[in-house]
């Protein structure tokens, strides 16, 4: 079986906060965040498959500190954990006030993509730096729970109503 390191997988995109991201609470919106988040994670899922991925989840989103106007937004993300068809990426966006030069870290997530073939081999993951050696230690236990949610999740679909309400 083949790996790979993180390092090969990272992708990095840079932002800067114009007012047009903002909202009523003069942070940036979210849901813009959460975008940013899918887009820069597809491209290290991508690196490890170099097939189609889709997005399973966006999990354990933690917004840590808030982005602001004229802020920097540095979104980096790898891949920390590889299963079958799974492929788990971390992100983290670091922020950067960009008239003090002060940096901080704004968010950190773990998102998982799946490959539609099911015929696929992916490689295993080589964390090459200490904050990846961190990161993927617990991607047995992240991926344990996140499968335990999914059978949560497939339960509570089985009771929730399709029906038209009006």
């Amino acid at each position: 079986m083949s790996s790979i390191d993180c390092s090969r997988t990272l992708s990095i995109s840079n932002h800067r906060v114009f007012s047009s991201d903002l909202n009523e609470h003069n942070t940036v919106f979210g849901g813009k965040i959460l975008a940013t988040i899918d887009d820069n994670s597809s491209i290290p899922a991508s690196r490890v498959a170099r097939i189609e991925t889709v997005t399973a989840s966006i999990d354990q989103v933690n917004f840590i500190l808030p982005f602001k106007l004229q802020d920097s937004m540095c979104t980096e993300s790898y891949v920390s954990g590889v299963g079958s068809r799974s492929i788990e990426v971390f992100t983290k966006i670091i922020g950067e006030h960009l008239k003090t030069g002060e940096r901080f870290l704004g968010l950190t997530c773990f998102s998982t993509f799946v490959v539609i073939d099911k015929d696929i081999e992916l490689p295993k993951i080589n964390p090459d730096n200490p904050e990846a050696k961190y990161v993927c230690q617990g991607y047995e236990k992240r991926q344990s729970e996140r499968m335990k949610k999914l059978l949560t999740q497939e339960k509570f679909n089985e009771n929730i109503s399709l029906d038209f309400p009006w």
